[in-house]
Formats: C-alpha cells, sequence, structure tokens
C-alpha cells in the first residue's frame, strides 16, 4: 500500500521560492551578526536527555520529543522498567551552547560572540503559526558581565530586523530580579513564584481583571494583587537601586542610538534560566514579539565550567520570514534557463554555460518538457526572467 505523502504532523516542506526567500533572510541577518564579531557554530539536534532535562527550560522541558534506546539497552529498560529514552531532539538553541561551550572552554576567546541558526523541535499542539519544529536564530554573548553584552545584543537584533525591511520596533526591557521584587513587594516572601509569572505573562495577551481573578484563585491576596497590577500599569521600578542603575544604563545606551524602548514591568520570559535583564522586541502593528532573550548567567556550572556570564538575544526566524516581502531583497542574479531537445544539445550546453555561470548569471539547463508551456510558466514562477531554446542559446 502507497505511503502518504503529507509530511509528520506539525511538520512541513519549504517550497521554492519560500525556501530561496528564508535562505536571503538568513543570510541578511548573519552578515549583521558577522559585522558585529559573532562566530558562526552548529551543534547536533540530538542532546542527552540530561543535557536538555532539569534545564530550566519552563514547560518545554515537557515538549522534548524523546529518542528511544536502541538494541539490547532498550531491551533490557524494558524488561526492568526503566527509561526507554537516553537523547531528544533539542527544543531551543542556548542549552546546546552552554553545554558547546563547556566542551571547547578551552579553544574558545572570552569573551565569546557566538551566532546560531538551526532547528529546533518542540510537541506542541500544532496549529496556525505554530510547527512542531521552527528555526531559531540566535546571538550570544558567553564571558562579559557587564551591561555592555545587553546593548550590543539589543543593537545587533534591531539592525539585523531593520536589514530585512523590519523596522519601527520597540525594545521593551525587564530584569527578573525587579520582576521578584515587584512582586514579593507586594505578595510577600513566595518560594517558588513560577505560578506567578506564568499569570502575569499573560497581561499582554488577556485583562487585567482575568490575571487578578487566576491569582486570586491561587490563594494570593486581593489587595496585594491589585496593588502589584497597579504598579505594573504604572511601570514603576521597585527593586534594588543597583538593579535599577543597571536597566537604566541600558535603557538609556539604546536610546542613545535611536532605539525606541521602553520598561515593562510585567515582561516575565518563559524560561526559568534567566537571571538578569530580559528583553524582548515588538512592533506597533503586530500582536507578538519578534524576537526575546535575556541573561542566563551560570548555565555552564551544569556541565562541569566555570558559571560563566552568559548573555543572548533571539529573533523569531519564521515570523520574520512571514513578514519579508518574496522581492525585498531586489531581482538577486539574472536567471537563464536554457532547454534541450536531446542528449547532444543538454551536454553541449552544460559545457558551455559554465563560462556564463562564472561571470555570475544563473544558468539551468534542462532538457524540454513535452508541455512546453507549462514548462516555461513553472521556471518564470521561480524567478527565471529567460527560458531560451538551446539552438537560439548556443548559436
Amino acid at each position: 500500500m502507497a505511503q502518504h505523502a503529507q509530511p509528520a504532523r506539525g511538520m512541513r516542506d519549504i517550497v521554492p521560492p519560500e525556501a530561496e526567500l528564508r535562505r536571503q533572510v538568513a543570510n541578511r541577518i548573519l552578515d549583521v551578526y558577522a559585522a558585529y564579531g559573532y562566530e558562526v557554530i552548529e551543534t547536533p539536534a540530538l542532546e542527552d536527555l540530561d543535557v536538555l532535562v532539569g534545564s530550566q527550560g519552563g514547560d518545554n522541558e515537557k515538549l522534548i520529543f524523546k529518542v528511544l534506546k536502541r538494541g539490547a539497552r532498550l531491551d533490557e529498560e524494558l524488561d526492568r522498567g526503566g527509561e526507554l529514552a537516553d537523547m531528544g531532539l533539542r527544543f531551543d538553541l542556548t542549552v546546546p551552547l552552554a553545554r558547546f561551550v563547556a566542551n571547547h572552554l578551552n579553544d574558545l576567546p572570552m569573551p565569546f560572540k557566538v551566532a546560531h541558526i538551526a532547528p529546533v523541535w518542540r510537541a506542541e499542539r500544532p496549529q496556525r503559526g505554530r510547527f512542531r519544529e521552527f528555526t531559531q536564530c540566535d546571538i550570544d554573548i558567553v564571558g562579559e558581565a557587564s551591561i555592555a553584552a545587553e546593548i550590543e545584543l539589543c543593537t545587533a537584533t534591531i539592525e539585523a530586523l531593520r536589514q530585512i525591511g523590519i523596522d519601527g520596533c520597540t525594545v521593551r526591557l525587564n530584569d527578573r530580579r525587579l520582576l521578584r521584587a515587584a512582586v514579593e513587594h507586594h505578595l510577600g516572601q513566595l518560594d517558588q513564584p513560577g505560578a506567578v509569572y506564568i499569570a502575569l505573562d499573560k497581561l499582554d495577551k488577556t485583562s487585567s481583571d482575568d490575571v487578578a481573578a487566576e491569582l486570586a484563585r491561587a490563594g494570593h491576596d486581593e489587595a496585594g494583587v491589585e496593588r502589584l497590577l497597579g504598579t505594573f500599569a504604572k511601570a514603576e521600578l521597585i527593586g534594588p537601586p543597583a538593579i535599577q542603575a543597571s536597566l537604566k544604563g541600558t535603557w538609556n545606551a539604546l536610546e542613545v542610538q535611536g532605539i525606541s524602548v521602553r520598561f515593562d514591568p510585567a515582561l516575565v520570559r518563559g524560561m526559568g534560566y534567566y537571571t538578569g535583564q530580559i528583553f524582548e522586541v515588538s512592533h506597533p502593528d503586530l500582536p507578538y514579539s519578534l524576537a526575546g532573550g535575556g541573561r542566563y548567567d551560570g548555565m555552564t556550572a551544569r556541565f562541569g565550567a566555570p558559571a560563566l556570564p552568559m548573555c543572548g538575544f533571539s529573533i523569531g526566524f519564521e515570523r520574520v520570514c512571514e513578514l519579508v516581502e518574496t522581492n525585498a531583497f531586489g531581482p538577486g542574479r539574472a536567471k537563464i534557463a536554457v532547454t534541450c531537445l536531446d542528449d547532444e544539445e543538454l551536454v553541449r550546453c552544460l559545457v558551455l554555460a559554465r563560462a556564463k555561470r562564472d561571470g555570475g548569471t544563473v544558468v539551468n539547463v534542462v532538457r524540454r518538457a513535452r508541455n512546453v508551456r507549462k514548462q516555461r510558466d513553472d521556471l518564470e514562477k521561480l524567478g527565471y526572467s529567460e527560458v531560451i531554446d538551446a539552438k537560439t542559446w548556443a548559436g
């Protein structure tokens, strides 16, 4: 029986010219990052489960695609009812980066500036605009403890978005330490503030009344909740003066460069590994953020390395690709297709095409289809400005 041709649920095929647009977007972004001194790395799609689990990746740890052990090891685990999986697909690029740095620490310059564009996987419920496989586009600075890291990451990310035609963005800033200080100032000391953060993270998607009701149902003092949400509505800074000053330092440095910035006390970011400043990029015409990140110091210590300062920013690659026009980067190289009737023409044109390609022209030598009109239409959809008969072209 024939197998169905659709990709696995939550996955998708990327067809031309969309695939070409994605390549151009990635190259534009990487060119900006290269100009700032970021080096490109690659990490494996699969990581040991003990790398991914316990990394404070929030709910994403529940969405790991796990890979079964193989052969005799799987049989043994089945017999004794043990853990059947020992590896998983990465759910982000931050945790693999920390492992990478710990593994190659002696060979890396410090600070180390790194760019990383690659697919990640999360076993979410597929829905419009959300897939189980998607691409992340990260930059990180390892080994820089000052706000110079935050400032440069935000600056480079805004510049990368501008280079792909997305302007008018705003950087929203907060600090996890100020967030916790504000919450505890109004709700008291909390051993596990994660549930409160999850509720507060909904403020940009639902009303403050709904968030207040959720916190009240969780047992928090209603008057305290009201004061907390009032503080957020007025964008008041609460917390240690030194941390406030650090956040203001990032804010001022970005404003000096003409970047729109605002303090967002309700900004949470879903990952539990953030330790300091956090940020997102928003656009006035869009209901979602285009990029997000923050400081996550010390993650390398999980892998036996020193607890290095680390800070990163990730562009939502799928989201920005949806915003970029198909011809946003101009016509690119000239593309011509040469159609050949027989093997002799095909071989002759393949030889002649080499010189044309050396001159910068895309030359696609193909056998002429029976339906010439359809072949021409198909090639024109792929951006070929000319479709030429081999006899005419070879002269």
